[in-house]
């Protein structure tokens, strides 16, 4: 078979097929075409990755891409060459008043990929800045789930699922009512909720109970008050029962939502994230998220294997997504990838609450193929 591009010599690392070892990854027609030793150039384009990690395209599970159409958004191209991320997913930015202009003047021009759950407010995240935050669901007048399925059924392709806010900040004196008109969109089209969760209420454990296998509660290590550990550091009963019927826990670093004082009894419980994701946003992208890479070195200098690491990136994630096209250098799967270093040094980490956690190694995006074509390389050696 003649291949367009061969990433020679490269680290791969691919949890979709358990594959971590030297070795090259071949795209033909947008596709990944092989992976194998010493794959023949036959006139392809030959890029030499020595060095460097290769992995399927990293997916960010949760960030807010609608720019210059939302406050809060981000440009997901420059994103994407920082973060060596070739699918963001949008995670509520829009709801179905905004939609179609997210689609236009976003989505289709990006030479990322852009998914996106729709947001069961009408006009999805409308006031978030840094000075001024309206929770939308305080307003159960803004809760849209006729419109919200009608615009899903017109945009299938790209809408993945349905989002909602919860908490104190998100909904206030609406507390968890906003999450029974989006549980009904839901269900009507067939789809899962992405669910946030902020201060009580409601608590953890009202959110997750209500949820269904493949839905995914976002902020899942977020800090003290609503963190998913006790007080003597075990994880609360609602938590596991929820991961024992297949509720997808997502990271959503963000500006707010994670904390050590979380994530380390949850880590040492056996309990690791399903999905790592950055909920990058205007307000996060400098500071204490920055960007998915970072998201994930903080994991890695937590104790989690690089594996599977990767893993919450990328084929974790697609399944969130009901995508096994994506997060997967298979023969056969779109033709991303990521090219990654691990730099050592001494590298400080915050999170939200301020805490500073010094980490010895730093993963950097060094580079990244769409659709089997070279979009983006660093500069660096």
């Amino acid at each position: 078979m003649a291949y367009d591009l061969i990433l020679r010599g490269g680290h791969v690392i691919d949890p979709s097929q358990t594959i971590d070892r030297v070795t090259d990854v071949a795209f033909a027609d947008g596709r990944v075409a092989a992976v194998g030793d010493n794959l023949p150039a036959s006139g392809a384009t030959v890029e030499n990755v020595g060095g460097f990690i290769v992995t399927p395209g990293l997916i960010d599970l949760h960030t807010h891409v609608y720019w210059g159409g939302t406050s809060l958004g981000i440009d997901a191209e420059a994103f994407g060459r920082s973060s060596g991320v070739t699918t963001c997913v949008d995670t509520g930015s829009a709801g179905p008043g905004n939609f179609p202009g997210f689609r236009k003047h976003v989505i289709e021009p990006s030479a990322v990929r852009i998914l996106a759950y729709l947001h069961i407010s009408f006009a999805g995240i409308f006031a978030f800045s840094h000075r001024i935050m309206v929770g939308e669901s305080h307003d159960m007048r803004l809760m849209a789930p006729r419109e919200t399925v009608e615009v899903i059924e017109a945009n299938r392709d790209v809408i993945v699922g349905v989002k909602v806010r919860l908490g104190r900040h998100a909904s206030g004196d609406s507390g968890i009512q906003p999450l029974e008109a989006a549980m009904q969109a839901a269900e009507q089209v067939g789809l899962p909720l992405m669910v946030h969760i902020d201060e009580p209420p409601p608590s953890y454990e009202e959110v997750v109970d209500r949820l269904r296998p493949g839905d995914v509660l976002t902020h899942c290590f977020r800090p003290f008050p609503n963190t998913p550990i006790r007080p003597d550091g075990t994880v609360r009963p609602a938590v596991l029962r929820a991961r024992e019927r297949g509720v997808i826990f997502d990271i959503g670093h963000g500006k707010g939502s994670f904390a050590y004082a979380t994530a380390r009894p949850m880590l040492a419980a056996g309990f690791v994230p399903d999905t790592i994701s950055s909920d990058v946003h205007l307000l996060c992208i400098n500071g204490p998220a920055y960007d998915q890479v970072t998201t994930m070195s903080k994991f890695l200098c937590l104790g989690m294997d690089l594996s599977a690491v990767v893993a919450a990136s990328t084929v974790n994630a697609a399944a969130a997504l009901g995508r096994p096209d994506l997060g997967s250098l298979r023969p056969g799967s779109v033709g991303d990838a990521t090219l990654l270093r691990v730099r050592e040094g001494r590298f400080d980490y915050e999170d939200v609450v301020g805490e500073i956690m010094v980490g010895d190694r730093r993963i950097v995006a060094e580079g990244a193929i769409i659709a089997g074509k070279v979009w983006h390389r660093s500069e660096r050696t």
